[in-house]
């Protein structure tokens, strides 16, 4: 029988109650790691935790805001309290409503590096210590196309994105001697509960997203699933010598012109 991938490992993920965050951990669970699924929703956080353990995994679910440092901290901590240890990280809780230049305000752009890239940096700083005692760790950042280019309504999110993957590559260097390794990946554009929601607001319907996505590169959204596939290489020991690195699970998006680049975030 093949061997967990990920077996012996504990890992925390933010924003894991739905979504690509909840897809990750389900297949972190079904790789043999100790998974820490926090968010700030405890239903459905509790809910996912329990869908794991249902499923012969080992889960807890922890309530934090990653805009507040403290929870952060105590996050990490209680992983390691509770698992005996730290190995890895998925910085996943994001937070992405548009708004060009002149429309925002400090508070949304305050709003906004909160939760995208000062929660990370919080999440980072409090996971450290607990990777250095075990021996080494990774972490990854979940990031986006518009870290690299943003899109003219997605000013303060690509600028957040934009910080997050400076602090991967940052960290990725004053760390590599520790053995903690920092990597940050693009999703793509994922047909999220919350993107659902958002493009519903904005009068789009499923259905005229789900055809748009029938023409985008090789013929379809991207979906958790393809995400959680690279998370768990990068937190795996396949991954060891991978540090600083940004992985694209985006059918070519980062590289290839943007379709649709009025509803994309990715």
């Amino acid at each position: 029988m093949r061997k967990p991938r990920l077996e012996g490992k504990v890992v925390v993920v933010t924003g894991a109650a739905q979504g690509i965050g909840f897809g990750i951990s389900e297949m972190i669970a079904d790789e043999g790691a100790s998974v820490v699924v926090s968010d700030i929703n405890v239903e459905k956080g509790e809910a996912a935790a329990a869908k794991f353990r249902e499923a012969g995994g080992k889960a807890i679910f922890v309530r934090a805001d990653v805009a507040s440092e403290s929870d952060c901290a105590a996050l990490m901590q209680t992983a390691a309290d509770m698992f005996g240890r730290l190995d890895g990280l998925v910085n996943n809780a994001g937070w992405y409503p548009r708004s060009g230049l002149e429309q925002t305000t400090t508070e949304f752009w305050d709003k906004i590096q909160d939760i995208n890239l000062r929660g990370p940096f919080y999440c980072c700083k409090y996971a450290v210590p607990l990777m250095r005692a075990a021996g080494g760790g990774s972490v990854v950042n979940m990031g986006s196309i518009n870290g690299i280019q943003g899109l003219p309504n997605l000013v303060a999110y690509a600028s957040a994105k934009g910080g997050l993957l400076t602090m991967t590559k940052t960290l990725a260097g004053a760390y590599a001697r520790q053995r903690i390794r920092f990597n940050y990946l693009i999703p793509g554009w994922v047909l999220s509960e919350g993107e659902i929601a958002l493009h519903a607001a904005n009068g789009h319907s499923l259905e005229s997203l789900q055809r748009t996505g029938e023409s985008l590169t090789l013929g379809r959204h991207q979906t958790p699933l393809d995400s959680a596939y690279a998370a768990v290489y990068l937190l795996s020991d396949e991954s060891v010598q991978v540090t600083g690195t940004v992985l694209n699970v985006d059918a070519g998006a980062s590289s290839l012109p943007i379709q649709s680049a009025d509803l994309y975030v990715g």
